[in-house]
């Protein structure tokens, strides 16, 4: 019964495409290229339903009737939900990288002068002083 579905939507969805692309557009005509809707209405005139536009009502009916019928069948033969054949993982201890314990190191903050003096830099080779 299953496979007897499958293949009727699959029929179903593919005459629905056909039906589909051979219709035309509301407005296909050559005034609709540049612009013009000439007497139609602001969506386009609705003319008399022809052939292919029932065509479409009838695959879109049965397109739904069959993915709904599809979607009852699948969940039918399932008693449960997807989550449950998933198991936890364990809990792991979390452990801190970072030794709270001491005090972090107080370091200036840019742009305030450190209570430090800098160093004097060494004198080179070339301009020490001569007596």
């Amino acid at each position: 019964m299953y496979a007897l579905v499958i293949v009727f939507h699959i029929v179903a969805s593919l005459v629905l495409i056909l039906v589909v692309l051979l219709q035309s557009g509301k407005a296909g005509d050559l005034a609709a290229t540049f612009g013009s809707t000439g007497s139609q209405t602001a969506f386009g005139a609705r003319g008399a339903a022809t052939v292919l536009t029932r065509a479409t009502t009838v695959c879109a009916v049965i397109f739904m009737v069959t993915s709904l019928t599809l979607a009852i069948m699948f969940t039918k033969g399932s008693n449960g939900t997807v989550l449950e054949g998933v198991s936890l993982p364990e809990e792991v201890p979390i452990e801190s990288p970072i030794d709270l314990s001491t005090p972090p190191a107080e370091q200036p903050v840019a742009g305030q002068p450190s209570d430090e003096q800098p160093s004097e830099p060494a004198a080179e080779e070339g301009s020490a002083e001569r007596p």
